[in-house]
């Protein structure tokens, strides 16, 4: 038996507004996955210069951005330790949150000054690890007072304190005993300083090794 013409036609219609719909479903889903892949923001050639001018060719850009809640451009540069080149998830000691930690031999954060021009600015390094640690004022409390050849760097970013960093030395296998030892942005002295054992307050520089060695354990 044959079908009538309408319902034949009927039947057509139906079909191929089923085939439009199912097409349209497949374009949307395409560019919902499209629209779905994170990508990570490529670091501004600025900011890789900076790095590369404190640092080496063969500084990397960490991190960069409003990191210090100064309200300043700021970038996180580093020269990663090569011979044991990794980067594992790892809990910060203050917050209890998984962070990135990476193995380094230097790290430099550096601070745009902009001044009256927000197109131009001056870049200047506001804090240098490498052998210790140290800022403008002199060598910041808790630094080791033998020379660190390493450090496992951790960070977390607080909506309102800023970045804070934890840098642990590296000692050959890992030494549970040994605190990372907490560095942020203090608002009041304006410059990155180290945190007590509690990730709570800021302690002051100290002009020679001497007197910034504290216990670590």
């Amino acid at each position: 038996m044959r079908a009538h013409p309408k319902k034949r036609l009927s039947l057509g219609l139906a079909l191929g507004l089923f085939s439009l719909a199912c097409g349209a479903c497949g374009d949307a889903t395409t560019k919902i996955e499209t629209s779905g892949t994170a990508r990570t923001p490529a670091v501004p050639e600025e900011e890789s210069g900076a790095a590369k001018a404190a640092l080496g060719s063969d500084a990397e850009v960490l991190l960069f951005g409003a990191l210090g809640g100064a309200g300043t451009q700021q970038v996180v540069a580093i020269n990663r330790l090569r011979s044991t080149a990794s980067t594992a998830e790892t809990r910060a000691p203050a917050t209890g949150t998984n962070v990135t930690g990476t193995d380094v031999t230097r790290v430099s954060i550096l601070n745009k000054d902009i001044g009256l021009n927000k197109d131009h600015g001056t870049w200047s390094e506001v804090l240098r690890c490498d052998e210790y640690l140290k800022n403008a004022k002199g060598y910041l409390a808790l630094t080791p007072l033998a020379a660190v050849a390493g450090w496992k760097v951790q960070y977390d970013q607080d909506p309102i304190k800023g970045i804070q960093l934890y840098f642990t030395p590296i000692k050959g296998p890992a030494d549970p005993h040994v605190l990372p030892i907490g560095i942020a942005w203090n608002p009041a002295t304006k410059r990155y300083q180290s945190l007590d054992l509690s990730y709570q307050h800021f302690l002051m520089e100290k002009p020679s090794l001497d007197t910034a060695r504290s216990v670590l354990r």
